[in-house]
């Protein structure tokens, strides 16, 4: 995917609850998870995610459960800030098309995802 000079990304921190509802409403999963992505490329099924006139740069959403996050980030054992910044990445890397549903893509997507962190 070709990405412009300037993009715009909407980041939301929210609840497990509200996540849940979003995983359930367009995952078919009635579980919370730790971040979705959708990206605006990709045909949406809610208006809430259809980019107005003139945001051609919108590359997407993504949404990060804050109560996941604490928790994955006490069993990893580092601080909240640096579990945002691992899930932010991973949807970010959602949004412009990377996946991980079979292992190659995963390998991928987790070795690009350690040198952003690294990078950083």
């Amino acid at each position: 995917m070709k990405v412009q000079a300037e993009a715009t990304v909407v980041l939301t921190l929210t609840s497990d609850a509200h996540i849940k509802e979003y995983n359930r409403r367009y995952r078919g999963l009635d579980e919370p998870t730790d971040v979705l992505a959708f990206a605006a490329q990709e045909k949406p099924t809610d208006q809430r995610f259809v980019p107005p006139p003139g945001t051609e740069q919108w590359l997407g959403d993504i949404v990060i459960s804050l109560q996941r996050a604490r928790v994955q980030a006490k069993a990893a054992q580092h601080d909240l800030e640096a579990e945002l910044r691992l899930l932010a990445i991973h949807g970010f890397l959602h949004l412009l098309g990377f996946d991980h549903a079979e292992p190659k893509e995963e390998r991928a997507m987790t070795a690009l995802t350690t040198r952003i962190l690294d990078a950083a």
